[in-house]
């Protein structure tokens, strides 16, 4: 299959008075497995759905190979869209909800018989051609409405929350075919989804989307290590964010940093490292992963290299392979994961600890 691209140049959308999306930039590349990421109404399924055509955009451009599609039909673009819902036909069985694109194109009998024969090949059901969507499993109908949607060979591939239906365990075991079957096929493919393990696991490059704005484009590493603002920090894993202000930078390079209900804490310049240039004096807020926290009981030996706080432990979650726990530290709420190991016994409520902030980690989040 052709690996097409697709650029979006200011691409807005409103309903009303209401602005769904806003001045939309984003570049993806051939081949390109590419997840749009974002809570409920942050408007990822309403630009999905106008790359396919069912949402028309009033200001911008839309580009498929560098052609503008705007006010182009769906049917005209061959571009390929696997509902949430799947939408398989229910009194057909499967061999025939795979060939009904290729009927309506009106192709010969011998090419359908050879594509749909191969489409179901591709995603393992070529022994379930004679079923009816209702005798199959919520993956094996997903791999069907894949199948129908690959068969007619579009330009780009389009998921809407192509995992939301299915159980925990099938749902790790489908975003590996999924991906299988993009690197397979060498399809452009774009996928919604609200999940950030989902886009994580799978996409080479996601963006993050928020109130119809788009915050950040980037691979998953990208974003985790280096979110542009708080809510990016906040949305692509876990982060801790102290709000407070930055009061001055010294001439070894060190931070002065006055967090609200802890206090000045000064962080060396290796707090820098990974992000320069040196954050401007004023509001801002310290950012940091809970896994990235150290804790130490009160009497043990710290490492220089860490900036420590005093905190009492205000609550615990076992989740298996970590702890997480809640942390009083001064006025403040911090989150700390700690890897469990057998035979180390979960910290009490009310436990006193020493906390510890590698600087290297941090990074300094503008208002």
């Amino acid at each position: 299959m052709k690996k097409a691209s697709l650029e979006a140049r200011h691409i807005s959308l409103s309903y009303g008075p209401t602005e769904v999306l806003r001045d939309i930039n984003l570049k993806i590349e051939p081949g390109e497995f590419f997840a749009l990421l974002g809570p409920s109404g942050s408007g990822k399924s309403t630009l999905l759905r106008l790359i396919a055509g069912f949402n028309q955009h009033q200001r911008g451009e839309l580009l498929v190979d560098g052609q503008d599609i705007t006010g182009v039909p769906p049917h005209a673009r061959n571009i390929g869209l696997v509902f949430q819902s799947y939408a398989l036909w229910p009194h057909m069985n499967v061999w025939d909800n795979v060939a009904f694109g290729l009927v309506e194109r009106r192709e010969t009998r011998d090419a359908i018989r050879r594509k749909v024969a191969a489409a179901l090949e591709l995603v393992g059901l070529s022994d379930y051609a004679r079923r009816r969507p209702g005798q199959l499993s919520g993956g094996q109908q997903q791999r069907v409405a894949l199948a129908r949607t690959v068969v007619v060979e579009p330009r780009l591939l389009l998921l809407d929350e192509p995992l939301s239906n299915l159980d925990k365990n099938l749902r790790v075991q489908m975003r590996d075919e999924l991906k299988r079957l993009q690197r397979q096929l060498g399809l452009t493919t774009i996928f919604v989804t609200h999940d950030q393990e989902e886009a994580m696991t799978t996409a080479d490059r996601m963006a993050v989307l928020d109130g119809g704005v788009l915050q950040q484009v980037g691979s998953a590493t990208g974003l985790f290590d280096e979110p542009v603002n708080r809510f990016v920090a906040g949305f692509v894993g876990t982060a801790n964010l102290l709000e407070g202000r930055i009061e001055a930078v010294d001439e070894d390079g060190a931070i002065r940093f006055d967090a609200q209900g802890i206090g000045p804490l000064r962080l060396p310049a290796s707090a820098l490292a990974a992000a320069p240039p040196a954050p401007a004096p004023g509001p801002a807020a310290l950012s940091f992963r809970p896994h990235q926290v150290l804790l130490q009981a009160p009497a043990e030996p710290t490492d220089a290299g860490r900036v420590w706080l005093d905190g009492t432990v205000e609550g615990a979650e076992f989740l298996g392979e970590f702890s997480r726990y809640r942390l009083r530290v001064g006025q403040a709420v911090v989150v700390a994961d700690q890897a469990h190991y057998a035979g180390h016994p979960v910290l009490e409520e009310g436990s006193f600890v020493r906390v510890g902030i590698a600087p290297a980690q941090v990074r300094f989040l503008a208002a």
